[in-house]
Parts: C-alpha cells; sequence; structure tokens
C-alpha cells in the first residue's frame, strides 16, 4: 500500500458549539501570558529533542501531483472511516497503516502530551511511552522529569512542587485539534501538522493565572513501529492566530464547570 492513495487533509472530529475574570483575579499582561508560553515551550523542546534520523523519500507529493509546499486542497467532509475503538493507557492506539491513520495519530497525540497529566509523574511516563518510539522515549525520560518537576517552572503557573493546583482551583491544559495535514509519507514515515487551540490556566476563584487560549501549529515526525504510528520528532510554531471577538470572559465557576463537564474527543475521520 501506498501513503500516498488517501489525499485528504483534515482529520478531526470536533466539539460543537467584561467583568475582571475569576473573582477580581486580575488577567495577566501579554507580556507575562509569553513568558508563560515560553516556559511551556522549553518543555516541548525538550521532549522533541530527539534526532529524526533515516527519513525515507516522500513519495506523497508525486502520487498526488502536487508538492509538499502546495499541497493540494481537499474537503474536510468524513471519509466514512470509524475512529479506532482500541486504545493503550488510555491514549486511542491501532491507528491504519495510511495516511489518515498518521494524521488521527498525530491529532490524537497532541491532545496527550498538551494535557495536564503531564504534569503527574506516573502519568506522564505512561504517555510518553505510548505515544512515543521507544528509543526516544527512553532518551527523554530523565530531561522531562527535570522539566516538570522544576520547582520554579511549577510556580510560574501556579502548581506546587507535586504538581498540584492551590485549593479551589483547577488546572487546565487542554488541546484541541482544528485540523491537520500530511507534508510527507511514505512506507514507513510520515510528517503531520496539526494546527490546534491550547487552554492553560488556573480556573478558580483568587487565581492569578486565569485560563486563556493560544493558537499553534505543531509538525510531528512519525514512524510506523509494531502496527502502529509513534512520534520520533516534533517542531511547534505559532499561529496561525484567528481574529478574536469581543466577548465576555466567563466566570470562574462557569470556567471550572466546563473543564469538569466537558470531556475530550477520539479525533479521527
Amino acid at each position: 500500500m501506498s501513503l500516498g492513495d488517501d489525499t485528504g487533509q483534515t482529520r478531526t472530529r470536533l466539539p460543537e458549539g467584561g467583568g475582571d475574570p475569576y473573582g477580581g483575579a486580575r488577567r495577566g499582561a501579554r507580556s507575562s501570558s509569553r513568558s508563560l508560553v515560553t516556559v511551556v515551550g522549553v518543555v516541548v523542546v525538550l521532549i522533541a529533542a530527539i534526532a529524526f534520523a533515516n527519513r525515507g523519500g516522500d513519495d506523497s507529493a508525486a502520487e498526488d501531483g502536487g508538492s509538499v509546499d502546495s499541497p493540494k486542497a481537499a474537503a474536510t467532509a468524513p471519509s466514512g472511516k470509524k475512529p479506532v475503538d482500541t486504545e493503550a493507557a488510555g491514549i486511542p492506539s491501532g491507528f491504519s497503516h495510511d495516511r489518515q491513520g498518521a494524521e488521527s495519530a498525530a491529532a490524537n497525540y497532541a491532545v496527550a502530551l498538551g494535557s495536564a497529566e503531564m504534569f503527574h509523574k506516573e502519568r506522564r511516563r505512561e504517555i510518553v511511552t505510548t505515544v512515543y518510539a521507544p528509543d526516544a522515549a527512553a532518551a527523554r525520560e530523565a530531561d522531562l522529569d527535570e522539566a516538570y518537576s522544576n520547582a520554579e517552572f511549577l510556580a510560574n503557573i501556579g502548581l506546587d512542587k507535586s504538581g498540584k493546583a492551590p485549593s479551589g482551583q483547577t488546572f487546565v491544559s487542554r488541546v484541541v485539534p482544528v485540523g491537520t495535514k500530511v507534508t510527507a509519507s511514505n512506507e514507513t514515515d510520515a510528517s503531520v501538522e496539526v494546527w490546534y487551540t491550547s487552554l492553560f490556566g488556573l480556573s478558580g476563584e483568587g487565581s492569578t493565572n486565569p485560563v486563556t487560549e493560544s493558537w499553534y501549529t505543531t509538525t510531528y515526525q512519525l514512524k510506523w513501529i509494531d502496527n502502529d504510528w509513534k512520534v520520533i520528532d516534533f517542531q511547534q510554531k505559532d499561529g496561525p492566530v484567528p481574529v478574536g471577538r469581543d466577548q465576555k470572559a466567563s466566570t470562574a465557576d462557569d470556567m471550572t464547570k466546563a473543564v469538569e463537564e466537558y470531556g475530550g474527543f477520539t479525533y479521527a475521520r
């Protein structure tokens, strides 16, 4: 089979959809938000610092009649294929050995790697060993533990040394994919871009880091290992960022209830 046979690009299912936020807590200035994003970005870099060796040639461009730089446009309608019905460590697994499977894997892995669960040691190791290739996971385990247990980093985002939020507050770290795109692929390797919005901060009365949204695109380098797609490397960049509407920020209660009551999704066409 060839991964270039499926020309669809978007592979996600999405949720349907001025006072001072969080009971008087002043929303941080843009510079403060930028600093927080930078700190989180450092952690992302630690996860991604794996050499991407033995890259295969890209046969998708030739088969699609396009190029990696200018991918063909495609409809966002469902393909009719059912989402995966298996999981490992609570994370969808068993993705199909084609472009659609690679895109679904990248979207689901982005959700897991961007979750609040990454701030708990045992759960973090389960996530990393599930979504990463074995060699990549083993190489970065110590770096990840050091980064996520860094007292200064945790204090900056309002958590204690164990990664727990203050009493009465809820830590929010959630990635919501908007779309995906394969930029290169062959029988064993795929490069997939995931465009997503990220919610990050503390909800609850008195929070000094109210939940804010950011927009990123992460390119995942995936390899076909043991009948599934696994991450071996990735790079993150800002945007594309849509123009924000003039909407009133939700109250602390509304935000906390939303985070606790609205679950995540399995991302597949």
